[in-house]
C-alpha cells in the first residue's frame, strides 16, 4: 500500500499539471463552437464563428501579412545565422571575435520593448538621413524579425557545427572536390536538421511576436497577433476562439505528422 502511493502522488501530480497546460485550451475550444455572441454563455453547438472568422477580411489578410514575413524573415535569419555560425566555428580566433559573439547573441536577452524601441529609433533614423525605410510597414517588421531571429538560427547552427568532424570536408578535399562542392554535398546535409530547426524556430518567433511588431510597424500593416491584441482589448470575442481553435489544429497535425515521420525512419533504421 505505501508502495503504491508515491506512483498515486506522481500521477496526480501528472493530470494536475497537464489540466492546468491544456485545461483552458480545451476550454478555448469548446467555446469556439458556442452559438452565443457572449464567450461566456454556452448557447449551442454552432460553427457560425468559423464562417464569421473566414468572412474578415482584416483578420484573414493579417493572417497573409505574418505568414509572408515569417516565411521570409525565417529565411533571411538562417542563411546570415549560419554564415554567423561558421565564423565562430570555422574561422578560429580573429580580432573582434568575442564582440562578435555578444553582439550577435544580445537580442536573447535583450527585452523585447528595448529592442522594439531601438530599432523604431534606427528606422526613423535611416529614413531622415537617406529616405529609407520609407515609413513603417512590412519592411521594417521583417528587418526587426530578422535581427531577433538571426540569434536563434546561429545558436542552433552553431551547436550542430561543434559536434561536425571538420576532417569531413578535409577528406572531400584530398578526394578532389573543390569547397563549395564539398560544402554542398558533405556540410549541408550534415546541417539540414539544424537548418530546418533554426528555420522553424525563427519562423515560430516571427509569427508569434506582438511587441517588437507594434513598435515597428505603422498604419498599413497589421500582423495577426497586432490584429488578435486590438481586437480582445474591448474582451474576448467568438471570432478569436475559432482562430486560436484553428492554429491548435494546425499545430497539433504538424506536431503529430513530425513524430510520425521520426517513427517511420527509426523503424526503418532499424529494420535496416
Amino acid at each position: 500500500m505505501n508502495a503504491g502511493r508515491p506512483g498515486m502522488l506522481a500521477l496526480g501530480a501528472l493530470i494536475f499539471g497537464y489540466a492546468f497546460l491544456y485545461g483552458p485550451i480545451a476550454v478555448l475550444i469548446a467555446y469556439s463552437f458556442n452559438d452565443s455572441r457572449l464567450v461566456t454563455v454556452w448557447g449551442g453547438l454552432s460553427l457560425r464563428w468559423y464562417g464569421e472568422l473566414f468572412g474578415n477580411e482584416r483578420m484573414i489578410d493579417a493572417a497573409w501579412l505574418s505568414l509572408r514575413i515569417a516565411a521570409a524573415s525565417a529565411t533571411v535569419a538562417v542563411a546570415l545565422g549560419t554564415a554567423a555560425a561558421f565564423a565562430l566555428v570555422r574561422f578560429g580566433r580573429f580580432r573582434g571575435r568575442s564582440l562578435f559573439s555578444a553582439m550577435l547573441l544580445a537580442p536573447l536577452v535583450i527585452p523585447e520593448v528595448i529592442t522594439g524601441l531601438s530599432l523604431l529609433l534606427l528606422f526613423v533614423w535611416l529614413e531622415s538621413l537617406i529616405g529609407w525605410p520609407p515609413g513603417r510597414g512590412a519592411t521594417t517588421i521583417a528587418i526587426a524579425h530578422i535581427t531577433i531571429g538571426v540569434s536563434y538560427a546561429a545558436v542552433v547552427v552553431r551547436a550542430r557545427l561543434l559536434r561536425l568532424d571538420p576532417d569531413l570536408d578535409a577528406a572531400a578535399a584530398d578526394l578532389g572536390a573543390r569547397p563549395f562542392a564539398a560544402f554542398r554535398q558533405v556540410t549541408l546535409p550534415l546541417l539540414a536538421p539544424a537548418l530546418a530547426a533554426g528555420w522553424l524556430l525563427a519562423f515560430t518567433l516571427s509569427l508569434d511576436d506582438l511587441v517588437v511588431a507594434s513598435f515597428v510597424t505603422g498604419p498599413g500593416a497589421s500582423t495577426l497577433p497586432i490584429v488578435v491584441f486590438s481586437s480582445v482589448r474591448l474582451g474576448v470575442t467568438p471570432e478569436v476562439n475559432a482562430l486560436a481553435t484553428l492554429l491548435v489544429a494546425f499545430v497539433a497535425v504538424a506536431v503529430g505528422s513530425s513524430a510520425w515521420m521520426m517513427h517511420r525512419r527509426e523503424r526503418r533504421r532499424l529494420r535496416d
